[in-house]
């Protein structure tokens, strides 16, 4: 066993003792082992004239790591006459954990006097500690402190941490209050963080439009706050305003957009699904000098897979100077989502050529592509070679994965096994793939089992509810799926209406069922027609199993007939050139008549057609899906 060897001190005169604290500090924060040294030179400071000065430079070595803080406050009670800087170290070491914020607090209430860093440390400790509003009640108590010791302690340090405080707090009035304050006194008037910290304050409060007129009267607006404020717009759902202050951004001219501006705007637009806005990105990347920057090749990778566009991911991979690991597990699982399981693979087995040890989140990507392809036993060795080979612990989402896998392949008991032996407590993602492969395979069993789950875990959630009367409904269970609509209803959970948008001409086009809306709805619906009559000569079937009401046969072929992605479809054939292929994105999952019924259209009409549902790509040709019927 290797011991540490610790530096040994003659102390005779109080330089000496600077120099040897100045070479134990560093020793001491990376090793406990070390502490005997610094007791030494406690030791060797009492043989000293007495110094405030030596004092606190020895509470600030012994202060340094947490095995040596009973050493800190025992020499800080032995000083006759501390000062504020005496306190003020030890406050901001005990802060550092809430295991020891009590005693922070039981020292700070000990001052004789304070100053703006025993606040700030204090106020910021509550709020990093889980205890906005006490460190809100904090920052009042200091603002009633009588005469000048308020108004010296109240500056944009002690300003910022109450801001974070109400912003943990999600505070609105609070920080509003704060906001009158700081502007009264002229707090922080210039200060960048200060500004940086109202408008976060206010965006995380649900106030994007307040943090939008904190930004624009910054006094010096840079790239940081650009960015910043960009991100805030697609957090909270409103991308259209957030590409529009890009586009402001880079007219201004004065402001260039960093890695980390170009990685969030590639971001939403992947969750848009804004290919076009994506492509023009690239090319002004390009231009720049952040072509090179990790953050946005992985967000401009991320992209593309979530496009629907593998060919332009490859390109973009292959151009790269040093694919990193979050480059390998972009494409891994861009292969995966887009529906092609064994490039995902082939893409895996030339990683583990790189030299790059893999992480748990590149196993994720892998299980997930075993289990679009089926592969069980594929799937199941990964997993174990995760703990075995590489000694990473299994997380929830490797196990939700193989859950998915198992319970795709309708190996129920193999699935529950796994769960009952899990040493994790199962999360979301699990019962959600549980309850997914009880939707293939009609095992209304254990997808009541997974409902119960999910409604204690996010009983809010419509998707749950909506899934479970799906399975109930395809086996005929029609008073389940009344009874699963009342608890709906009771509990004022309403369903996510089903939409499809597909981009023609640099616009957006949305559908919804049975959506007549469109300008050119008519045309839509006669090609329709024809196609469901070439289909039927095909041998096409409408499966009704997939709706919902027990009605007659010839409604419910109606009502599946006219679904949101179908219409989108139709629009894109009528709309885009011949032989072009059509690309449709859907916010919820495509049923299985649909599914069905598009593999049909595409060999029927000769285009390759890309649908983008709320769980994966499927690539339609030529009557074939690349999920090979396996979703």
């Amino acid at each position: 066993m290797k011991t540490t060897k610790c530096p040994s001190f003659s102390i005779t005169t109080a330089s000496q003792l600077h120099d040897a604290i100045d070479r134990l500090l560093p020793l001491l924060r990376a090793d406990a082992a070390h502490l005997p040294a610094a007791r030494s030179l406690a030791s060797a400071a009492a043989a000293l004239p007495p110094s405030t000065l030596l004092s606190n430079r020895l509470l600030h070595l012994l202060s340094s790591h947490p095995a040596s803080l009973p050493d800190a406050l025992s020499l800080l009670s032995s000083i006759p006459n501390p000062d504020p800087c005496s306190y003020n170290t030890l406050i901001a070491a005990l802060s550092r954990s809430p295991r020891h914020l009590a005693s922070a607090r039981a020292l700070f209430d000990r001052m004789p006097h304070r100053d703006h860093f025993s606040w700030s440390a204090i106020v910021s400790a509550y709020s990093r500690h889980g205890q906005p509003l006490d460190a809100l009640a904090l920052y009042r108590r200091m603002q009633q402190e009588p005469g000048n010791a308020a108004a010296a302690a109240d500056n944009e340090f002690t300003a910022s941490s109450a801001l974070a405080a109400a912003t943990a707090a999600r505070c609105a009035r609070a920080g509003r209050e704060l906001h009158c304050h700081v502007a009264r006194r002229g707090i922080g008037a210039g200060d960048a963080v200060m500004w940086s910290a109202l408008a976060d304050m206010y965006a995380k409060c649900g106030r994007v439009d307040d943090a939008r007129r904190v930004f624009d009267g910054m006094p010096v607006r840079d790239v940081v706050s650009w960015t910043a404020m960009v991100e805030r717009y697609f957090d909270a759902r409103r991308g259209g305003e957030g590409f529009r202050l890009f586009l402001d951004m880079l007219r201004t001219g004065g402001v260039r957009p960093n890695g980390f501006t170009y990685a969030g705007v590639l971001r939403a637009c992947a969750e848009l699904a804004a290919e076009s806005l994506g492509r023009q990105v690239h090319g002004r990347m390009s231009k720049s000098s952040i072509g090179d920057s990790c953050f946005a090749e992985s967000a401009l990778l991320h992209m593309y897979s979530k496009c629907g566009d593998m060919e332009s991911v490859v390109r973009v991979f292959e151009g790269l100077t040093e694919a990193d690991m979050v480059s390998w597990t972009a494409m891994i699982s861009g292969y995966a989502q887009n529906g092609q399981p064994e490039e995902a693979l082939r893409y895996f087995d030339k990683f583990l050529t790189s030299g790059i040890r893999p992480d748990h989140v590149m196993f994720v990507g892998v299980l997930s592509a075993c289990a679009h392809a089926g592969l069980v036993d594929k799937g199941l060795e990964v997993f174990h070679l995760i703990k075995d080979e590489y000694c990473i612990v299994h997380t929830a989402d490797h196990y939700a994965c193989v859950i998915d896998l198992l319970s795709r392949s309708g190996q129920f008991d193999r699935a529950e096994e796994m769960i009952n032996k899990m040493t994790i407590k199962p999360n979301k993602f699990l019962w959600a793939s549980l309850l997914g492969g009880c939707r293939i395979h009609k095992n209304v069993r254990l997808a009541r089992q997974a409902a119960e789950a999910l409604f204690e875990i996010e009983p809010e959630n419509p998707a749950t509810y909506v899934t479970l009367a799906n399975i109930y409904a395809s086996v005929g269970l029609f008073d389940e799926v009344e009874g699963v609509r009342k608890i709906m209803e009771s509990k004022g959970i309403t369903k996510m209406p089903a939409s499809s948008w597909i981009e023609v001409g640099k616009r957006v086009h949305v559908f919804l069922v049975g959506d007549k809306s469109h300008p050119r709805a008519e045309e839509i619906y006669a090609l329709l027609k024809k196609l469901y009559a070439k289909m039927r000569e095909e041998g096409y079937v409408a499966d009704t199993g997939f709706v919902l009401h027990d009605v007659e046969e010839e409604q419910k072929e109606h009502d599946i007939g006219y679904h949101s992605e179908r219409l989108a479809v139709a629009f894109g054939i009528i709309a885009s050139p011949k032989g072009a292929a059509i690309k449709v994105f859907k916010n919820l999952r495509i049923c299985g008549d649909c599914h069905s019924a598009i593999k049909l259209v595409s060999q029927i009409a000769q285009r390759v057609i890309i649908i983008r549902d709320s769980n994966r790509f499927h690539h339609f040709k030529n009557g074939s899906c690349s999920c090979k019927d396996y979703w």
